[in-house]
């Protein structure tokens, strides 16, 4: 394990969630405030969105209008050029659960992950079904059977779905086909087990690596934030660990690379991601460190 020293981007939020570099600004999604913001690389904070259903994943259309996740209403919604904030799809009918992180491609498909089940309630773990929705805002299932799907990313040459299982010991791949449905899925990476049991209490304890965010390499490696390890680890397909950053006690969720020349890692921490914790508490930072390898694809 590596301990690096990390400086520190932004500090006093809530759970900051789904790191974007874009526009040469990073772009987070904060849960509990409410807001989507962008960070410049001075520091700069600038909200650009307020979410009333807790925003979450990032992605940009071809004509640069923003997709934001609302989770809790899983729905998408797009920010116009005026700034105004409109339904692009409701994904009510294939989310059994909250909505969750989201990859847009080059042509404005987005794949959308949800929970799959009532989470922050203590349900029961049900798998869920991963939702594609066409620039247009048209709704369609686009896989079965996964667990808690996550952080997504797609390869720079646009042809493989990259999704992070944080429940099922996994990082699995998919080939986009031309008209963005998706073929089988397969393993990318294992690192254990798909769990047995349907309770948390049980589940969690099996779990050897909780894939949350994710974000790809030049060299084709996987940098995931593990939700239980306090730490991210770059990952060869396969599942060979390359490298492992600790963040010490500070949980970490997320993690995407930016600055100009992409070795920047953002690392989005915070004591833990109970829901009744984060919501009153203002502990969630951004990290950053370099790296190596720049990024690619699209995170």
């Amino acid at each position: 394990m590596t301990t690096k020293d990390f400086s520190t981007i932004v500090s006093g939020y809530a759970f900051l969630e789904a790191p974007r570099w874009h526009d040469n600004r990073l772009w987070l999604s904060d849960f509990y405030m409410h807001q989507v913001i962008a960070v410049d690389e001075n520091g700069q904070v600038q909200v650009i969105a307020e979410v009333d259903g807790q925003p979450s994943g990032l992605g940009w259309l071809p004509d640069g209008r923003l997709l934001v996740v609302s989770m809790v209403d899983r729905k998408i919604l797009r920010r116009e050029p005026d700034g105004s904030l409109r339904v692009h799809a409701d994904l009510s009918s294939v989310a059994a659960g909250h909505a969750n992180d989201m990859v847009v491609d080059g042509r404005g498909r987005a794949y959308v992950g949800n929970f799959g089940f009532d989470l922050m309630g203590g349900a029961p773990l049900d798998t869920a079904r991963l939702a594609r929705v066409d620039p247009d805002g048209t709704l369609s299932g686009a896989a079965e059977g996964l667990y808690f799907p996550n952080g997504a990313m797609i390869t720079p040459d646009g042809k493989t779905l990259i999704v992070n299982e944080t429940f099922g010991n996994r990082i699995s791949a998919f080939d986009i086909n031309g008209d963005g449905s998706l073929g089988s899925r397969r393993d990318w990476a294992t690192f254990g087990s798909l769990p047995e049991g349907r309770e948390i209490a049980e589940i969690m304890p099996q779990a050897k690596v909780a894939p949350d965010g994710g974000v790809l390499d030049a060299e084709g490696a996987v940098w995931l934030a593990d939700a239980i390890g306090n730490r991210v680890l770059r990952v060869a397909e396969g599942g060979k660990v390359l490298d492992e950053i600790s963040t010490g006690d500070q949980g970490v969720y997320a993690c995407t690379l930016g600055g100009k020349d992409r070795r920047t890692l953002y690392l989005c921490v915070a004591p833990d991601f109970a829901e009744h914790n984060r919501k009153a508490a203002r502990e969630a930072s951004v990290l950053a460190v370099q790296v190596d390898v720049p990024g690619a694809g699209i995170p």
